[in-house]
Order: structure tokens, then sequence, then C-alpha cells
């Protein structure tokens, strides 16, 4: 059966084998390196420069620690570094993307934003399969848009529990 006759059948077809969730949608798509990665434009609070964090004692390495963003402590994390990707310098060019991620806000830093896309269903392929050689579970799937290609990441997936948990959420 085809995507497109699937898709007519079951709804928005399902490249992550979680039934009944569709990944298709608008990703903000930012950069690591040389890759692109998206996330959910629908997380995103607002994106910023980056401000100087006030460190937390004994966090994991990815934890670059906390900023105060109109009141609220914002835990900030290093995408290359949860991403165990080669560290780099910070620069002017250097950005922070706060996401809302229901009762936690969250900053994560990332060389740079490129823009908003809309993908289809037709457009997301499931993850690679790697035989558990690495953790790619928070990988929703790979977003094939004309010449490019972008891991699209399941956001709370990545972020969630963990490290984070010893950073209450917030109450407003």
């Amino acid at each position: 059966m085809s995507v497109s006759a699937e898709t007519a059948i079951h709804g928005a077809a399902e490249p992550t084998g979680r039934p009944g969730r569709s990944i298709s949608g608008e990703y903000l798509t930012f950069t690591l390196g040389e890759e692109e990665f998206g996330v959910d434009i629908l997380k995103v609070q607002e994106i910023r420069g980056y401000d100087t964090v006030t460190r937390i004692p004994d966090s994991p390495h990815f934890i670059k620690g906390v900023i105060n963003l109109r009141g609220t402590i914002v835990p900030v994390i290093d995408m290359r570094l949860k991403l165990n990707l080669e560290r780099a310098d910070y620069s002017d060019l250097t950005v922070m993307i706060v996401l809302n991620l229901g009762e936690r806000v969250v900053g994560m830093v990332v060389d740079g934003v490129s823009d908003v896309i809309a993908l289809g269903s037709e457009q997301i392929r499931p993850p690679p399969e790697f035989d558990g050689q690495f953790d790619t579970q928070y990988i929703t799937g790979i977003g094939a848009l004309e010449q490019r290609m972008l891991i699209l990441i399941d956001i709370d997936r990545l972020i969630s529990g963990g490290a984070l948990s010893t950073i209450p959420p917030q109450t407003h």
C-alpha cells in the first residue's frame, strides 16, 4: 500500500510506529555544526541571543546553568553536548531557543536558527535503526525537503526527566 493510500485510510502516516500520532506540521529548524535539526514550532516560546548563565554546581556537563527570564528560572542546555557532538565556542551568533514544555520552560543553545518549514507526512521518513549502538528514541523522523535532510527531534523526550528533574517545574 502506498503512503498516500495509507494516509487516506488511517490519517497521517506514522513514521515512528507510534499509532495515532502524526508528526506532520511546522518545524523551527536549527543547526549544530553541519547538521540541521527540526523542533515542533508549537513548543517554541521565543528565540534570543545567548545570555550569560548562572552555573549550577555538580550539574551534568550539558546543562550550562540557568537564566532569569522575566522572573522565570530557565535551565539552559547546550544541545551540542546533550547530543554528544563536538564542543564549540559561543559567539555573537550563538542562539538560545526558549521552549515551553508544558510545566517546564527550557532554553537550548544552538549554533543558529534557519527558518520555519512545513512538512507533510509524505516528507517524513522513519528514523534510522542502528541496532542499539546509540540512543535514537528522541528522533521522530527524518524530514526530506528538496536537497535538505532534517533530523526531527522529539524535544519532550530528549529533555524530560534525568538531570532536569532536579530543577522544579514552573508555577505561575
